[in-house]
């Protein structure tokens, strides 16, 4: 009897292949020739599967994202049983920094991604911004927590401040893949930020439980 085909295995594997890849190279350089050799499979079924190089692309784009929010989860349950807003933030905030080979590959590809969505029609048409936004509406919430539980300094404001962190946390990594600044150091940036949002001996405090 024929092995069954799990499709959704496959696909993946050629996404993993994908970020394999374009890691070494650079997302500009990868063809579905070159994702098919890494991945072992032939260039006609990475065409089966997806196509075009656009949707092996945003397929891709898809696969990082979810490893990313992977990462976040376990950053989160590695801060304890019940996290407060404080802490949460910054496990969203670190995971983000490349500061190990899958982070520094995540940073590297989402970036190349934004810059190919600038000139490639096929990306640019594609919902591109709605991750970032995800997580600029996750961190606000957090922060909206904080303030109703009166975590938060004077004056602050959560979705502004959702906005400067992220922004900050996206060039602090860019800084550390190119060298320009250690992983201790651009952690501190975030600390010393975070210490100016929250009033001091947050941590303990846990966040209030979402909905489903």
């Amino acid at each position: 009897m024929p092995k069954r085909v799990d499709h959704a295995e496959r696909r993946t594997e050629i996404a993993e292949a994908l970020v394999r890849v374009a890691g070494r190279h650079g997302l500009h350089a990868v063809g579905m020739r070159d994702v098919a050799a890494e991945a072992g499979v032939s260039l006609r079924l990475v065409q089966y599967y997806f196509e075009t190089k656009e949707k092996l692309l945003l397929f891709g784009l898809q696969y990082l994202t979810q490893r990313f929010g992977a990462r976040v989860a376990t950053r989160i349950k590695d801060s304890g049983d019940s996290p407060g807003p404080r802490a949460t933030i910054e496990a969203l905030l670190m995971a983000a920094l490349p500061t190990d080979e899958e982070s520094r590959t995540f940073h590297f590809l989402y970036t190349s991604y934004a810059l190919l969505a600038v000139n490639d029609p096929a990306l640019a048409a594609q919902p591109f911004i709605k991750d970032p936004d995800a997580a600029e509406d996750a961190v606000t919430g957090f922060l909206q927590q904080a303030r109703e539980a009166g975590l938060l300094r004077p004056g602050v404001e959560p979705r502004l401040e959702a906005a400067g962190l992220l922004a900050m946390s996206a060039g602090l990594g860019t800084g550390i893949l190119v060298g320009q600044r250690s992983p201790e150091s651009a952690a501190a940036v975030l600390d010393h930020h975070l210490d100016r949002i929250f009033h001091g001996g947050e941590r303990d405090l846990p966040t209030r439980p979402t909905r489903e």
